[in-house]
């Protein structure tokens, strides 16, 4: 495949808002454009698939045209419309442990089932198995070269251990590692069951700050150009919130107790760092819901002390 460097200074990366919940800046993909055509980094879930098919229309693109889905990890809000992609033909790129998930889907679906029950279909869409034949398992620190881009799978566990950040040039395409951040507010750490894991994802956060970049973005929600204060932030939110649930989980709470005391801590962060707008507290709370949280953070202190 065709290599060239001098493309890679002015490297256009065009987000494409989902309108996820009919509302803006919550779930975001992102399109490259390369000598060998588009490349699509995160598809959202197929819920959305109307809105990434007029953003794609927009930039002058059919979903017909994507070839390559690179892809961060496989929850539904990353990974839920792959599918439709390999229908097409598409070759879509994950970690090897997320791929017999897209494979055959029945246990992913099963689980997020049990979560969201009757709003399976409203939130998330379909889901539909990806013949082995259009998926590939990227291996750490592997380069992919598609026309005139390189594309660094750095696998980055914590907030899952399927988790990948893409790394082009100097541009990361971070997922969900990377954070939550709406807007001009604070990051905040997704910490859904049922990979959490903090020191992976301490570990993981020090992979990025090694890297040579100076924009990150985020699938929650849009670019960061303060790489580093903006990790640092995200790191200690991440411990801040372990250590507010490690409490509970040693007096053996119940879930149901912790879990709107933990929301109203939440809230109350998110006010006191300036996030005053109602619009922009359910944005957040659209991208990461506290509730998940709680479940993800006490799962982590039960594997931690077994």
């Amino acid at each position: 495949m065709l290599k060239i460097r001098a493309y890679y200074s002015n490297i256009m990366v065009h987000i494409i808002d989902l309108h996820f919940y009919q509302q803006k800046d919550i779930i975001a993909a992102f399109l490259l454009e390369t000598s060998m055509g588009p490349v699509l980094i995160e598809t959202g879930p197929f819920s959305t698939f109307d809105s990434l098919k007029k953003g794609l229309n927009k930039i002058g693109y059919s979903p017909e045209d994507i070839q390559h889905v690179l892809l961060t990890h496989i929850h539904l809000d990353h990974a839920g419309a792959a599918w439709w992609f390999a229908k097409q033909g598409a070759t879509i790129y994950v970690h090897p442990k997320g791929y017999s998930h897209l494979h055959d889907p029945s246990k992913l679906m099963d689980s997020a089932k049990r979560i969201y029950q009757d709003m399976m279909d409203t939130l998330w869409g379909e889901m539909k198995a990806i013949p082995k034949e259009n998926l590939v398992a990227v291996e750490d620190n592997e380069v992919l070269v598609i026309g005139d881009k390189e594309f660094k799978a750095l696998h980055t566990p914590g907030h899952a251990v399927h988790h990948i950040a893409w790394q082009c040039d100097k541009v990361l395409f971070s997922g969900d590692v990377g954070g939550v951040k709406i807007n001009d507010g604070p990051v905040v750490p997704p910490c859904p069951p049922p990979d959490i894991h903090v020191e992976d994802w301490q570990k993981s956060l020090q992979v990025i700050r090694n890297l040579d970049v100076d924009k990150m973005y985020l699938t929650h929600y849009g670019m960061v150009d303060d790489v580093p204060n903006h990790l640092e932030q995200l790191e200690q939110r991440l411990l801040n919130w372990a250590n507010w649930i490690k409490p509970y989980f040693e007096e053996e709470t119940s879930i149901a107790e912790i879990t709107p005391l933990f929301q109203k801590m939440v809230q109350n962060e998110l006010k006191s760092l300036g996030v005053k707008d109602e619009i922009q507290l359910g944005c957040y709370e659209a991208a990461n819901p506290s509730w998940m949280s709680v479940t993800g953070l006490i799962r982590y202190w039960k594997k931690k002390n077994q």
